[in-house]
């Protein structure tokens, strides 16, 4: 494991709750970056799922350089390049491709392909990843899938994201074999609306306070 993969995965353990963000207005994205980073979040997605989202990531970084901030829904190898060239920290990945692993096994930065199977899981674990987004993970067992897989996968360690809720994070973060879970429930999406970036990082701060 590199220095950027063990600094990443002490910023995970300092806060296991990772926004997983979709955003369309990059006049939203340096504000935003600094109120999560006043919260005491640590780590961060931007999904490719807008055009926007390469620029607010450059924005984002620039903003509040103490956040690790990643590029999640990569799909194709143009995507790894294009969010290696807008400073990404680190890549996300919903699923494997036989197209897309390549590209990922020689990306400089950390990265968690996306499983839904234990099959799945040994793949890319033989390819040099031991550390994987489960995903979706309620729709796929939840907790209890993951407590299955943690018997003959115990050198996989999964970051679960799909469906994960304030209630349910919890019981994910107990698991021996999670290191942080992603979603949305941690963010204010009224305040957002607002631009009330006071409230978004009490939002913030209040779920992490859960934990």
């Amino acid at each position: 494991m590199g220095h950027k993969f063990k600094a990443l995965i002490s910023a995970l353990k300092t806060c296991p709750i990772v926004p997983v963000l979709t955003l369309d207005d990059i006049e939203l994205a340096a504000s935003l970056a600094v109120a999560l980073q006043a919260s005491g979040l640590t780590v961060i997605e931007i999904t490719l799922r807008t055009p926007q989202a390469l620029t607010s990531i450059k924005l984002m970084k620039a903003a509040a350089p103490g956040l690790f901030i990643g590029a999640g829904t990569i799909l194709t190898p143009k995507d790894v390049q294009a969010s290696l060239d807008a400073g990404s920290d680190f890549l996300v990945t919903p699923a494997i491709s036989s197209t897309l692993l390549p590209a990922l096994k020689t990306a400089p930065v950390p990265v968690f392909p996306g499983v839904a199977t234990p099959s799945e899981a040994l793949e890319v674990y033989t390819n040099g990843f031991e550390y994987v987004k489960f995903f979706p993970a309620e729709a796929n067992g939840g907790v209890a899938a993951l407590k299955a897989m943690g018997g003959p996968l115990p050198h996989i360690t999964f970051m679960p994201t799909g469906g994960i809720n304030a209630a349910s994070a919890p019981d994910y973060l107990a698991l021996k074999n999670v290191i942080a879970v992603g979603g949305s429930w941690m963010i204010d999406k009224q305040a957002l609306i607002a631009r009330n970036f006071e409230q978004i990082k009490a939002s913030a701060k209040r779920a992490i306070a859960t934990l």
